[in-house]
């Protein structure tokens, strides 16, 4: 019996020692003497967020802040956190920043070498066949060849062809200077000097000039009604854009850009919507705010589809219920060629074309569908695009044009 008792009081003094022995290493895991370095990470936040505690471990010498000193902003935190936020929106204009485009002036003659680079082909191409020491009929079969191949039409060549026989045989012309010369006169010729290539934008006393642009898509109608905001922009004109083209996504945004770089409000409505209706409110908000033009960017569909050219003749005849359109502007792709004359056709059916901008024309050798497309509608060639950059649309001028095709005179 005593045995048992003693083995109990052992047992017991061993607890209290081991427990003894515990406590004292959780304290000096817990409180390190000050000055020791600690030779294994200290976690002083709870296993689940690390990251809190080692957070709390940088400013330990200062003062702990309450809950309410940390969720509450000092007055200064009040004062300048506005600061932070305003700034950027104070210095953000509500519109984009508007540029200055480039005048009207001297455009052509700035593009004009980039003009020759891609047309010299043509006009180097006909020098060299009339330069030959004997033209016979063969020489003059490839001239026709020469002249078809940049999409000048047939009816034009043969009349070129015929002109150009006739006064070397007369003259006894061999020069290439005198070639050169007599080339030149017979391209002035098909290109019609006497056109009036002055786009209309005058309207009347109480109302704005009114521009209509038609074209199928990917000519690049609605870049061009941009551009020629900036070239109206340029010589002091104020414009309204109407984004009549509700068909193709996007179409109003684009337009709406192209107008905001040069402060031209644009008038647009729901994607899907009634294009006249568009038409019609932005003439009325060009009149509304003595705007001096209003262009009205139609849609581009195919015009292959009979319903569609009705609905864009529907457009001219509700904006005409405010006035007479002064100018329809028919945008075509040059590389187009030919194609480019059945769309020309379809277009003069349903509205009365004005006038013809050719875009893309410093990207091909045809540019003989000047000449064509005007003998085709009777009508002249006032705008081309000469590239992609926002002042790359320019007055057509015939000899500027003939110039690039065939070469500045030698010296």
């Amino acid at each position: 019996m005593e045995f048992v008792i003693l083995a109990v009081v052992i047992a017991l003094v061993a607890v209290g020692v081991i427990s003894g022995l515990v406590v004292s290493s959780r304290r000096k895991r817990q409180l390190p003497p000050p000055g020791a370095p600690s030779t294994t990470p200290t976690i002083t936040a709870p296993p689940a967020e690390p990251h809190v505690g080692e957070e709390a471990e940088t400013p330990r010498e200062e003062p702990r802040r309450t809950i309410e000193e940390v969720d509450l902003p000092t007055a200064e935190e009040i004062v300048e956190e506005p600061t932070a936020v305003e700034d950027p929106v104070m210095a953000a204009p509500p519109v984009r920043e508007i540029e200055v485009p480039a005048p009207t002036a001297g455009r052509l003659v700035r593009l004009r070498a980039r003009l020759a680079r891609s047309q010299n082909s043509l006009g180097k191409g006909l020098l060299t066949l009339l330069s030959r020491e004997r033209l016979d009929e063969e020489t003059w079969e490839e001239v026709e060849d020469t002249l078809l191949t940049a999409d000048v039409g047939v009816a034009p060549t043969q009349e070129l062809v015929e002109r150009l026989r006739e006064r070397v045989r007369v003259l006894g012309t061999r020069a290439p200077e005198e070639l050169r010369t007599l080339l030149r006169e017979e391209l002035l010729t098909l290109l019609g000097p006497d056109f009036d290539r002055t786009v209309k934008t005058e309207g009347g006393l109480d109302t704005p000039g009114v521009v209509m642009v038609v074209g199928v898509n990917g000519t690049g109608k609605t870049t061009t009604t941009g551009k020629l905001a900036r070239v109206l922009v340029a010589d002091g004109r104020s414009v309204v854009l109407g984004a009549a083209d509700t068909f193709r996504a996007a179409a109003a945004d684009q337009l709406q850009t192209w107008g905001e770089r040069v402060g031209a409000r644009t008038v647009r409505g729901p994607e899907g919507g009634d294009p006249a209706s568009i038409a019609f409110d932005a003439v009325k908000e060009g009149i509304a705010e003595g705007a001096d033009v209003v262009l009205i960017d139609t849609a581009g569909r195919l015009h292959t589809k009979a319903g569609l050219m009705d609905e864009l003749g529907k457009v001219k005849r509700v904006v005409e219920k405010h006035g007479p359109l002064d100018e329809v502007l028919l945008v075509l792709d040059a590389t187009t060629g030919q194609n480019g004359l059945v769309q020309a056709r379809v277009f003069a059916e349903v509205v009365d074309i004005t006038g013809i901008v050719l875009t893309k024309l410093d990207g091909t050798a045809k540019g003989g569908i000047v000449v064509a497309v005007q003998r085709e509608l009777g009508v002249p060639v006032k705008l081309v695009g000469l590239g992609e950059g926002p002042d790359d649309l320019a007055p057509f001028e015939p000899e500027a044009f003939v110039d690039a095709l065939i070469g500045e005179p030698t010296a």
